[in-house]
């Protein structure tokens, strides 16, 4: 087995290295990817980006949001978090059967006094019970790669804020995801192992899956990355996991309903958001305007769903002549928060 522990700690730098690796490198024997990030949410190919994740609380926290190629559901990671991926040949594994492919870190955990864990449903790994790993799987042009988290030590109260999207305004066909009772690692290892930080986790797990007592013995398995090929994974974090309209509009068609109520009438706005721009919008309500409100409906058609954007096109108009003694800065809120 081949293994790289990659440097950056921007979660779409991590997963286009992983893409490269796979589709780019030849190797003989599998590979074993392990990174971890600061801040981020990542959702699973075929989701609805806006309908997994609090955007008001992403932006004020500056969590980075990206998209990965594999499908599942979305998950939040910090520097608390490690990831890990093996990558094969398509052939020597089966798609879908997680246990084989996570076998090896459940065998590692269980060395370093973890031993409750196991894997458990569909693609998750328990301690106790509780998750703290949820895996994900990719396959293309021959090549398969099995990716998951190990939350070592994450802040779970960012978790509550920046995966909590009310139900009931915002519906979608896209994939949602089950949340889960999770837990972190850090209290069920034996007490030398307690103390890691997620670096000293991440090799004592590559010292474990490769039986060995220090790096110095794998150093010949370790992947190197050329300049040139460095170029090429920047190409990659440009075209997808930082490009808005894979983020975002690479989301299927959703519905939201926004409703509130204000001193001078209430404003109940329905919108068909389509690629992650609003594909129609109408409002209703007994708000009173000298002007027709279908224009700002219009003038809004086409526009990204998102903060900047709409509030862009609500400034350069006069929103009193549509919801007369309402704010803009109201109307900006109830639409897209």
């Amino acid at each position: 087995m081949y293994w790289y522990a990659m440097k950056s700690h921007d979660i779409r730098h991590n997963l286009a290295t992983e893409q490269y690796l796979m589709n780019n490198k030849k190797f003989d024997e599998p590979l074993v990817l392990f990174y971890y990030e600061g801040p981020c949410i990542i959702v699973g190919r075929n989701q609805n980006t806006l309908e997994e994740i609090n955007q008001k609380y992403v932006d004020e926290h500056n969590i980075t949001v990206t998209r990965r190629l594999s499908g599942g559901g979305a998950v939040y990671q910090d520097l608390g978090n490690l990831c890990f991926s093996f990558v094969v040949d398509s052939d020597s594994e089966e798609f879908g059967d997680f246990k084989s492919f996570v076998q090896p870190i459940v065998d590692a955990l269980h060395a370093m006094g973890a031993k409750t864990a196991e894997v458990s449903g569909r693609n998750d790994i328990l301690v106790d019970g509780k998750k703290f790993s949820g895996n994900a799987m990719y396959s293309h042009s021959g090549k398969t790669f099995s990716h998951g988290t190990l939350m070592l030590d994450v802040d779970q109260d960012v978790i509550a804020h920046a995966l909590n999207v009310p139900a009931d305004k915002m519906k979608s066909k896209g994939i949602k995801s089950v949340r889960s009772r999770v837990t972190n690692l850090k209290p069920y290892l034996a007490p030398e192992y307690q103390n890691l930080t997620v670096p000293e986790f991440r090799d004592t797990l590559l010292k474990e899956l490769f039986h060995v007592d220090n790096l110095d013995a794998i150093a010949d398995k370790e992947v190197q990355i050329s300049d040139d090929e460095k170029g090429a994974i920047d190409e990659i974090f440009n075209q997808y996991y930082s490009n808005w309209d894979w983020v975002y509009g690479n989301s299927p068609e959703f519905t939201v309903k926004k409703r509130q109520h204000f001193t001078a009438g209430t404003i109940d706005a329905r919108l068909l958001v389509e690629g992650g721009k609003i594909k129609n919008i109408k409002f209703y309500g007994d708000f009173f305007g000298p002007s027709d409100v279908t224009e700002l409906a219009d003038k809004l058609q086409g526009v990204r769903y998102d903060r900047e954007h709409v509030g862009a096109v609500l400034k350069a108009v006069d929103t009193q002549k549509y919801f007369n003694g309402i704010d803009v800065d109201d109307v900006l809120t109830l639409l897209v928060d």
